[in-house]
């Protein structure tokens, strides 16, 4: 039977902003975004494992104790944890980009200040302050491209993203290595590795005065004419238009919308967002035992063996290449493979390859082990950051995920204070035990709880 004449000709909904960026082909401004992210979180990698690399030198230069020591491996950690949830906020209020210029202002200023301590109080009090700018990098910048890149492109692209960032991580090995038993105008190498990661963040601050805000952002704030203005810019480019013909837009608003109410924690506690909390709090308490455990402590693991320093830097600035390597490796498979399975494989890898590192007794073993070990660690580190972003809608993705993201900072924050002790008393093979207990225990609570997101709309609620 013949549809009703009124039923055939009812124009469809219009396309949302989300809807049209999903429907885009990739654009040279989606490949720009993705680039300067990559290179902000580049310096994000480079921080993270900076004073993890050079704590042997740190703690012959200042004659540091074992709390001292602690502390200056926590006290980036502690800060980032407030950046996290203070500036993931703050992109959620007031913009992506915003909060992107504050946090790389904060910590390019407060890394190179940590280049003049003069004892152990001011390194830790400069770390921390370092710590708050970049507490919030990777949150915002899974954010961020989840916001800006259409669905089936979304894994991929973060994972290019993500290849280019963990370059920072064998970068700060071999320029370690190189600076450590240096002193170049007679200052003291490792402090010239403070003043690389702060000159070279304030480079990216400079490139990311330039980056749109995302219009997915703006959509949900009330600012729908910069967010059509900005899609359709990107349509031009791609030669596609998912527009609704004029005559199927909606009629003006009387008035222009009102902005979003700020995120509330409390919202990530509403019954369609309970499960998924729940995962990705203890997702990201777990993540970081095995991703830092390793990162943090390697040349401590190293010196455990009984190698000296510089063998040890070295080791672990060839045991880093893995990073990069393992970040790219994700990129074919990455929109191919449902997230919640690719976070189960490679965490499973991780606890594995890291008990083989720990037992390893010769140099070629070692480095074999200490490779995979970062390989298939950034294959879970890539995939966690999309799979983290995807979780919750544009209103209250930046706070939600930076909530969850800060509680990989307390974690990482108390490794020194839970690892070490291990290390020191029991040695590395029953330290990696325990990381491995931590990971099987993540593997389950993925399984068990985590949805489906590939390939599937951000905006879902």
């Amino acid at each position: 039977m013949a549809q009703p004449t009124a039923l055939r000709e009812r124009p469809e909904a219009a396309p949302t902003i989300g809807d049209r960026i999903d429907r885009m082909p990739l654009t040279p401004t989606h490949r720009r975004l993705t680039a300067v992210v990559g290179v902000g979180l580049l310096f994000d990698t480079f921080e993270n494992n900076l004073a993890g690399t050079i704590s042997k030198v740190l703690q012959e230069d200042f004659a540091f104790n074992g709390t001292t020591l602690k502390l200056v491996l926590a006290s980036a950690f502690i800060g980032q944890f407030v950046g996290s949830v203070v500036l993931g906020r703050v992109a959620d209020r007031y913009g992506r980009r915003r909060a992107f210029l504050i946090n790389l202002a904060l910590y390019s200023g407060f890394s190179l200040l940590g280049a003049f301590s003069p004892n152990a109080a001011w390194l830790i009090v400069t770390r921390f302050f370092a710590g708050v700018g970049i507490g919030a990098e990777q949150s915002l910048s899974d954010c961020y491209l989840a916001d800006v890149l259409p669905a089936k492109q979304r894994g991929r692209y973060t994972a290019w993203a993500y290849t280019l960032a963990f370059c920072g991580v064998p970068a700060v090995g071999f320029a370690a290595l190189w600076l450590v038993p240096l002193s170049p105008w007679g200052i003291d190498g490792w402090r010239w590795l403070f003043v690389l990661g702060a000159l070279g963040s304030a480079v990216v601050w400079m490139l990311r005065r330039n980056l749109i805000e995302s219009p997915r952002w703006l959509a949900a704030n009330g600012q729908e004419r910069q967010a059509e203005q900005l899609v359709a810019r990107m349509e031009a480019e791609a030669g596609t238009n998912t527009a609704p013909p004029l005559e199927q837009a909606p009629a003006p608003a009387a008035a222009p919308a009102a902005p979003a109410p700020a995120a509330r924690l409390r919202d990530v506690f509403q019954a369609r967002f309970r499960r998924r909390t729940a995962m990705l709090w203890v997702f990201c308490t777990l993540s970081v035992v095995g991703y830092y455990g390793f990162g943090a402590l390697a040349p401590q693991i190293l010196a455990a063996k009984g190698y000296d320093v510089v063998t040890s830097i070295g080791f672990a600035a060839v045991s880093f290449l893995g990073y990069p390597i393992g970040a790219l490796l994700t990129v074919p498979v990455m929109d191919r493979m449902q997230r919640k399975q690719l976070v189960a494989l490679s965490a499973t890898a991780m606890a594995l390859s890291g008990i083989g590192f720990a037992y390893a007794r010769s140099a070629t073993l070692i480095l074999c082990c200490g490779i995979l070990y970062t390989l298939v660690s950034n294959i879970f580190s890539t995939v966690s950051h999309v799979y983290l972003a995807e979780q919750y809608p544009t209103a209250i993705r930046a706070a939600a995920t930076g909530v969850a993201y800060s509680l990989s900072k307390l974690s990482a924050a108390a490794l020194p204070f839970a690892l070490l002790p291990v290390l020191d008393t029991h040695g590395p093979g029953v330290m990696f035990a325990v990381i491995a207990a931590a990971m099987a225990l993540l593997v389950a609570t993925v399984l068990l709880l985590g949805g489906r997101t590939t390939g599937v709309s951000v905006d879902r609620d």
